[in-house]
Protein backbone atom coordinates (compact mmCIF):
# COMPACT_ATOMS: atom_id res chain seq x y z
CA UNK A 1 0.00 0.00 0.00
CA UNK A 2 0.93 3.79 -0.67
CA UNK A 3 1.75 5.70 2.69
CA UNK A 4 1.02 9.29 2.98
CA UNK A 5 1.78 11.71 5.31
CA UNK A 6 -0.64 14.58 6.51
CA UNK A 7 0.45 17.28 9.56
CA UNK A 8 -2.44 19.00 10.69
CA UNK A 9 -3.79 15.67 10.67
CA UNK A 10 -6.32 16.10 13.81
CA UNK A 11 -8.88 18.27 12.57
CA UNK A 12 -10.40 20.39 9.59
CA UNK A 13 -9.27 20.27 6.58
CA UNK A 14 -6.11 17.49 7.77
CA UNK A 15 -8.51 14.78 9.68
CA UNK A 16 -10.64 15.20 6.00
CA UNK A 17 -7.18 14.22 3.95
CA UNK A 18 -6.82 11.43 6.12
CA UNK A 19 -10.35 9.89 5.77
CA UNK A 20 -10.29 10.44 2.04
CA UNK A 21 -6.68 9.32 1.78
CA UNK A 22 -7.74 5.68 3.55
CA UNK A 23 -10.48 5.11 1.80
CA UNK A 24 -8.44 5.32 -1.51
CA UNK A 25 -6.46 2.62 0.53
CA UNK A 26 -3.20 4.77 1.64
CA UNK A 27 -1.48 3.89 5.27
CA UNK A 28 -0.95 6.92 7.33
CA UNK A 29 1.16 8.85 9.11
CA UNK A 30 -0.68 11.32 11.41
CA UNK A 31 0.79 14.16 12.85
CA UNK A 32 -0.45 16.98 14.94
CA UNK A 33 0.47 18.50 18.21
CA UNK A 34 -2.59 17.08 20.42
CA UNK A 35 -1.40 13.08 20.51
CA UNK A 36 -5.14 11.96 22.01
CA UNK A 37 -6.81 13.58 18.87
CA UNK A 38 -4.48 11.84 17.06
CA UNK A 39 -5.01 8.31 18.59
CA UNK A 40 -9.11 8.85 17.98
CA UNK A 41 -7.97 9.53 14.47
CA UNK A 42 -5.89 6.50 13.97
CA UNK A 43 -8.17 4.06 15.47
CA UNK A 44 -11.30 5.44 13.51
CA UNK A 45 -9.38 4.84 10.14
CA UNK A 46 -7.92 1.35 10.76
CA UNK A 47 -11.67 0.34 12.07
CA UNK A 48 -13.40 1.85 8.86
CA UNK A 49 -10.39 1.25 6.22
CA UNK A 50 -8.21 -1.51 7.13
CA UNK A 51 -5.15 0.75 6.85
CA UNK A 52 -2.20 0.91 9.18
CA UNK A 53 -2.17 4.53 10.96
CA UNK A 54 0.96 5.55 12.51
CA UNK A 55 0.59 8.67 14.54
CA UNK A 56 3.48 10.85 14.85
CA UNK A 57 2.99 13.65 17.81
CA UNK A 58 4.54 17.04 16.64
CA UNK A 59 4.57 20.72 17.57
CA UNK A 60 6.02 21.98 14.03
CA UNK A 61 7.13 25.08 15.54
CA UNK A 62 9.42 23.33 17.89
CA UNK A 63 12.70 22.91 15.55
CA UNK A 64 13.56 19.50 17.47
CA UNK A 65 10.17 18.08 17.09
CA UNK A 66 10.10 19.05 13.59
CA UNK A 67 13.29 17.16 13.12
CA UNK A 68 11.37 13.98 14.11
CA UNK A 69 8.99 14.52 11.23
CA UNK A 70 11.58 15.06 8.72
CA UNK A 71 13.57 11.74 9.47
CA UNK A 72 10.10 10.06 9.23
CA UNK A 73 10.04 11.46 5.51
CA UNK A 74 13.13 10.64 4.37
CA UNK A 75 13.39 6.74 5.97
CA UNK A 76 13.94 5.05 3.02
CA UNK A 77 13.35 1.88 4.67
CA UNK A 78 9.35 3.23 5.47
CA UNK A 79 8.81 5.64 2.04
CA UNK A 80 6.20 8.06 2.12
CA UNK A 81 4.31 8.23 -1.01
CA UNK A 82 2.52 11.35 -0.32
CA UNK A 83 3.38 14.28 2.27
CA UNK A 84 0.29 16.49 2.64
CA UNK A 85 1.95 19.97 4.14
CA UNK A 86 -1.34 21.25 6.24
CA UNK A 87 -0.40 22.09 9.61
CA UNK A 88 -1.45 25.90 10.28
CA UNK A 89 -2.74 28.42 12.18
CA UNK A 90 -3.85 32.33 12.50
CA UNK A 91 -3.55 35.14 14.95
CA UNK A 92 -6.68 36.59 14.18
CA UNK A 93 -4.59 40.31 15.40
CA UNK A 94 -3.31 42.73 13.17
CA UNK A 95 0.53 43.10 12.67
CA UNK A 96 0.98 46.00 15.59
CA UNK A 97 -1.32 44.18 18.12
CA UNK A 98 0.28 41.00 17.90
CA UNK A 99 4.12 39.25 19.79
CA UNK A 100 6.61 38.81 17.77
CA UNK A 101 7.20 35.55 18.97
CA UNK A 102 3.78 34.68 17.75
CA UNK A 103 4.65 36.55 14.74
CA UNK A 104 7.89 33.53 14.48
CA UNK A 105 5.87 30.60 15.85
CA UNK A 106 3.63 31.44 13.01
CA UNK A 107 6.41 31.27 10.13
CA UNK A 108 8.04 28.55 11.74
CA UNK A 109 4.81 26.32 10.97
CA UNK A 110 3.73 28.27 7.39
CA UNK A 111 6.79 28.48 6.04
CA UNK A 112 9.61 26.75 7.39
CA UNK A 113 7.87 23.56 7.95
CA UNK A 114 6.98 23.64 4.68
CA UNK A 115 9.90 23.65 3.21
CA UNK A 116 11.75 21.78 5.78
CA UNK A 117 9.49 18.65 5.04
CA UNK A 118 9.56 19.08 1.31
CA UNK A 119 13.69 19.15 1.44
CA UNK A 120 13.22 15.19 3.98
CA UNK A 121 10.22 13.92 1.32
CA UNK A 122 11.48 15.10 -2.31
CA UNK A 123 14.91 13.19 -2.90
CA UNK A 124 13.46 10.04 -2.06
CA UNK A 125 10.22 10.40 -4.28
CA UNK A 126 12.45 11.91 -6.93
CA UNK A 127 14.68 8.66 -6.66
CA UNK A 128 11.72 6.49 -6.91
CA UNK A 129 10.07 7.85 -9.92
CA UNK A 130 6.77 9.07 -8.76
CA UNK A 131 5.29 10.83 -5.04
CA UNK A 132 3.53 13.79 -4.87
CA UNK A 133 3.55 16.59 -2.16
CA UNK A 134 0.06 19.08 -1.41
CA UNK A 135 1.14 22.71 0.09
CA UNK A 136 -1.97 23.84 1.89
CA UNK A 137 -1.83 27.45 0.54
CA UNK A 138 -4.81 29.80 0.86
CA UNK A 139 -6.68 32.21 -1.30
CA UNK A 140 -5.41 34.63 1.21
CA UNK A 141 -1.90 34.42 -0.63
CA UNK A 142 -3.48 37.15 -2.77
CA UNK A 143 -4.21 39.48 -0.16
CA UNK A 144 -1.83 42.07 1.40
CA UNK A 145 -3.04 41.40 5.02
CA UNK A 146 0.04 40.48 7.07
CA UNK A 147 1.65 38.06 8.00
CA UNK A 148 -0.58 35.09 7.33
CA UNK A 149 -1.05 36.21 3.91
CA UNK A 150 2.60 36.97 3.06
CA UNK A 151 3.47 33.22 4.29
CA UNK A 152 0.54 31.90 1.94
CA UNK A 153 1.73 33.93 -1.05
CA UNK A 154 5.27 32.12 -0.26
CA UNK A 155 3.53 28.48 0.02
CA UNK A 156 1.46 29.27 -3.61
CA UNK A 157 4.73 30.26 -5.14
CA UNK A 158 7.31 28.20 -3.44
CA UNK A 159 5.68 25.13 -4.77
CA UNK A 160 4.68 26.30 -8.27
CA UNK A 161 8.38 26.61 -7.72
CA UNK A 162 9.17 23.50 -7.36
CA UNK A 163 6.71 22.08 -10.26
CA UNK A 164 9.47 23.37 -12.77
CA UNK A 165 12.31 21.74 -10.73
CA UNK A 166 10.27 18.56 -10.58
CA UNK A 167 9.16 18.60 -13.99
CA UNK A 168 10.53 14.90 -15.73
CA UNK A 169 11.02 13.29 -12.57
CA UNK A 170 7.53 11.76 -12.12
CA UNK A 171 6.63 13.36 -8.89
CA UNK A 172 3.92 15.92 -8.42
CA UNK A 173 3.04 19.32 -6.41
CA UNK A 174 0.30 21.03 -5.65
CA UNK A 175 -0.51 24.37 -3.75
CA UNK A 176 -4.03 23.84 -2.49
CA UNK A 177 -5.92 27.57 -2.18
CA UNK A 178 -8.88 26.94 -0.23
CA UNK A 179 -11.00 29.92 0.52
CA UNK A 180 -13.52 29.96 3.77
CA UNK A 181 -13.95 26.38 5.26
CA UNK A 182 -16.11 25.29 8.30
CA UNK A 183 -13.04 24.42 10.35
CA UNK A 184 -11.89 25.13 13.71
CA UNK A 185 -9.73 27.34 12.30
CA UNK A 186 -11.53 30.49 12.49
CA UNK A 187 -12.77 30.23 15.95
CA UNK A 188 -9.20 28.99 17.41
CA UNK A 189 -7.93 32.16 15.77
CA UNK A 190 -10.59 34.22 17.42
CA UNK A 191 -11.86 35.78 13.77
CA UNK A 192 -15.88 36.46 13.86
CA UNK A 193 -16.93 35.66 10.01
CA UNK A 194 -20.91 35.34 10.64
CA UNK A 195 -21.51 38.17 8.23
CA UNK A 196 -19.59 35.99 5.43
CA UNK A 197 -22.88 35.01 3.19
CA UNK A 198 -23.58 30.99 3.14
CA UNK A 199 -22.06 30.66 -0.93
CA UNK A 200 -18.75 31.30 0.06
CA UNK A 201 -18.13 29.21 2.48
CA UNK A 202 -17.04 25.24 1.31
CA UNK A 203 -16.77 22.08 3.98
CA UNK A 204 -13.08 20.40 4.55
CA UNK A 205 -14.14 17.02 2.36
CA UNK A 206 -15.36 19.48 -0.13
CA UNK A 207 -11.73 21.53 -0.17
CA UNK A 208 -9.60 17.72 -0.57
CA UNK A 209 -11.82 15.98 -2.36
CA UNK A 210 -11.12 18.91 -4.84
CA UNK A 211 -7.63 19.01 -4.06
CA UNK A 212 -6.90 14.69 -5.09
CA UNK A 213 -9.39 15.24 -8.17
CA UNK A 214 -7.34 18.16 -9.41
CA UNK A 215 -3.87 15.87 -7.92
CA UNK A 216 -5.33 13.00 -10.39
CA UNK A 217 -5.37 15.66 -13.47
CA UNK A 218 -2.00 17.22 -12.77
CA UNK A 219 -3.67 20.37 -11.58
CA UNK A 220 -0.82 22.46 -10.33
CA UNK A 221 -2.65 25.23 -7.98
CA UNK A 222 -6.61 23.81 -6.51
CA UNK A 223 -8.86 26.19 -6.14
CA UNK A 224 -11.62 24.48 -4.05
CA UNK A 225 -15.90 26.12 -4.63
CA UNK A 226 -16.66 28.70 -7.31
CA UNK A 227 -16.34 31.65 -5.37
CA UNK A 228 -12.67 31.09 -4.33
CA UNK A 229 -11.85 30.00 -8.11
CA UNK A 230 -13.39 33.66 -9.27
CA UNK A 231 -11.84 35.36 -6.78
CA UNK A 232 -8.63 33.78 -7.86
CA UNK A 233 -9.27 35.49 -11.55
CA UNK A 234 -10.69 38.60 -10.64
CA UNK A 235 -8.33 39.29 -7.83
CA UNK A 236 -4.84 40.18 -10.06
CA UNK A 237 -7.39 42.79 -12.00
CA UNK A 238 -8.13 44.49 -8.63
CA UNK A 239 -6.30 47.65 -7.73
CA UNK A 240 -3.86 46.58 -4.30
CA UNK A 241 -5.72 49.47 -2.66
CA UNK A 242 -8.98 47.28 -2.87
CA UNK A 243 -7.68 44.26 -1.57
CA UNK A 244 -6.25 45.46 1.10
CA UNK A 245 -9.42 45.81 2.13
CA UNK A 246 -10.39 42.59 2.33
CA UNK A 247 -9.97 40.35 5.29
CA UNK A 248 -8.31 37.13 4.81
CA UNK A 249 -9.85 34.18 5.40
Amino acid sequence: MPTALVTGASSGIGAAFVERLAARGFDLVLVARDAARLEIRAAEVRDAYAVAAEVLPADLSDREQLRLVEVRLSDPERPVDLLVNNAGFSLGADFGESDVRDEERLLDVLVRAVVVLSKAALPGMVERGGGAVINVSSIAGLLPNGTYSAAKAYVTSFTEGLATSLAGTGVRVQALCPGLTHTEFHSRAGLDLRRAPSFVWTTAEQVVDTSLRDLDRGRLVSLPGWTTAVFARVAPLLPRAVLRQVRRS
